[in-house]
């Protein structure tokens, strides 16, 4: 399949990728029929897709089944009015048809908006206006539509409204129902064009509203690196993200690059993450390939591993957030396996990873990926030297690379606030050292100013975690009359330490950072909770614990 687009199929070094790699673009590519009809053509039986959950369903579904499948639900959206450029929602959870919807958007050229479940009235209602949304497909969860119906009023844009499952509410159409009567499908007669919006997602920053951030649909193919290179599959794999379908990170890992290596992908649908009982599916159906952020693994190690038989696993990856050294360390330890950490954003795909012709060190990046000009900038714009702290930026000049995201969609402001001058800027802080690996100090917005000092947060999470009663920490600054900043630490211990959580413990982890890292570093508080607030996807929300403190400030 790879061969088709690229002109180069296997790298031996980073000398031979950086040089050599050289996507084939196809002049009206679509996902959907370019590859996935593609397999159902050439290898039909092949298994595509493994789908379970938690109450013990399976779903085994071939390439073949998989075309069949989504050539149905097109037809079946098609009846329902929706074409090319139509903007559709998804709410839909891990649900075994966010796949077929997926598929089947492509194949009408629609504009594909994923969207978590935890979305309020206001969310849903922003989103709806903001991108002119048409229909909603939601999953048949008493909050989820009943969030959709409250903002129903507030959507003019919004003509169809579609729930998945047994227990459709009014006001919605049941598709498991209706889809059994949609007609025969017949693919539209006017192709998409590459620069075509086919997938959106609304991504937050630190302050004001989410942007929408558009992808065409090179996107997908810009994937092709992802999975067959930084998950280093091939057909006969059976891989696993850990990843919510409303992010980013779920076509990262379940969906794009994976099916372009013609590996099967793996699905667990649960409502609550827990390390033991996703280790027992891992070991249940010998998954080979593993991704998720440094999160779950830091849970997973917490697991005495030596109680699963994960002799299966071949390869394992991270990203997601930055990768502490004691958890690669811990893994390497129970399992033999190096973890490889990369690097993107919602609006690229990877950008910088350790690719298997790479030894790793850990807690670093990688290197960039071949398909993007990646660089290092101050603040001046000029280029830092290794070992220097800069802003990881994209040199786009006058051609967009495969991956990266068109725009802002319907903001203009913003775009250029983030590409300008030929050169996208990622807000991200990294350094790169003497063998060109990058190693991830924050967001710019996360960056510690105190008594002159900058002070990445990742560095001082890094020497926390290295301490045995610290399972998670956020380090975060706080507002200080004398050093302008202060650095504080929100910290999660493991249960055998919470009843020594007091001020000597305070103390000894503070001089337990004094001794790992620079001791200007150390956090003058120190803040035990049960969890740190995250995204869904797992990212740690240091945002979130910076307007806690503010808001105790005043």
């Amino acid at each position: 399949m790879i061969e088709r687009f690229l002109k180069q199929t296997s790298f031996s070094s980073v000398e031979d990728y950086n040089q050599h790699l050289e996507f084939i673009i196809p002049e009206h590519f679509n996902f959907a029929y370019d590859v996935m009809d593609q397999w159902a053509e050439e290898d039909p039986d092949r298994l595509a897709l493994l789908w379970t959950n938690d109450q013990g369903v399976e779903i085994r579904a071939t390439f073949g089944q998989l075309k069949e499948q989504s050539d149905q639900t097109a037809a079946y959206l098609q009846s329902l009015g929706i074409g090319k450029g139509d903007p559709v929602m998804l709410i839909l959870k891990r649900r075994y048809e966010w796949w077929l919807v997926m598929l089947a958007l492509h194949k009408l050229g629609a504009v594909v908006i994923p969207a978590t479940h935890m979305l309020t009235k206001h969310d849903i209602v922003y989103r709806n206006q903001r991108a002119s949304v048409k229909a909603i497909v939601c999953v048949d969860d008493p909050y989820v539509t009943g969030q959709v119906l409250l903002a129903k009023d507030e959507s003019p844009t919004v003509e169809q409204y579609i729930a998945i499952g047994n227990h459709v509410p009014d006001g919605f159409h049941d598709y498991l129902k209706e889809i059994e009567a949609a007609p025969t499908f017949v693919r539209p007669a006017e192709k998409n064009a590459n620069s075509d919006t086919m997938l959106m997602y609304f991504t937050s920053g630190t302050s004001g509203e989410p942007k929408m951030v558009a992808h065409d649909f090179l996107y997908a193919l810009g994937h092709l690196t992802t999975g067959v290179f930084w998950h280093n599959l091939h057909p006969g794999s059976l891989h696993l993200t850990v990843a919510d379908t409303g992010w980013g990170k779920a076509v990262w890992g379940k969906f794009y690059g994976q099916w372009f290596a013609g590996a099967t992908v793996f699905v667990f649908d649960h409502e609550k993450f827990n390390a033991d009982t996703l280790l027992r599916q891992m070991e249940k159906y010998k998954v080979t390939s593993f991704c998720a952020p440094p999160t779950i693994y830091r849970f997973m190690i917490r697991e005495d591993l030596s109680h699963y038989d994960l002799s299966s696993l071949e390869y394992c990856t991270t990203a997601g957030e930055a990768l502490n050294p004691a958890v690669f360390d811990k893994f390497l330890e129970k399992t033999g396996i190096r973890m490889m950490e990369g690097f993107g954003q919602t609006e690229t795909t990877m950008t910088l990873g350790t690719f298997p012709w790479m030894t790793p060190k850990p807690g670093s990046m990688g290197m960039p990926n071949a398909q993007y000009d990646i660089d290092l900038l101050r603040a001046d714009g000029t280029s830092c030297e290794d070992g220097e702290k800069g802003e990881i930026v994209v040199r786009v000049g006058d051609r967009k690379p495969i991956g990266l995201f068109k725009e802002y969609y319907r903001d203009e402001e913003k775009t250029r606030e983030a590409w300008h001058d030929g050169i996208y800027h990622t807000g991200d802080m990294a350094w790169r050292d003497e063998d060109g690996y990058y190693w991830f100090e924050g967001r710019i917005d996360d960056v510690i100013k105190s008594s002159g000092y900058r002070i990445g947060p990742f560095e001082v999470e890094s020497a926390l975690m290295t301490h045995p009663a610290v399972v998670e920490c956020a380090i975060t600054g706080v507002p200080d009359d004398i050093r302008g900043m202060v650095v504080k630490a929100t910290v999660v211990l493991g249960k055998e330490w919470k009843d020594k959580a007091g001020d000597e413990l305070v103390k000894e982890l503070q001089q337990h950072v004094k001794r790992e890292t620079a001791p200007y570093k150390y956090p003058r508080i120190v803040e035990f909770v049960d969890e740190l607030p995250k995204t869904i996807s797992g990212k740690i929300r240091r945002v979130e614990i910076r307007q806690k403190d503010e808001k105790k400030e005043k």
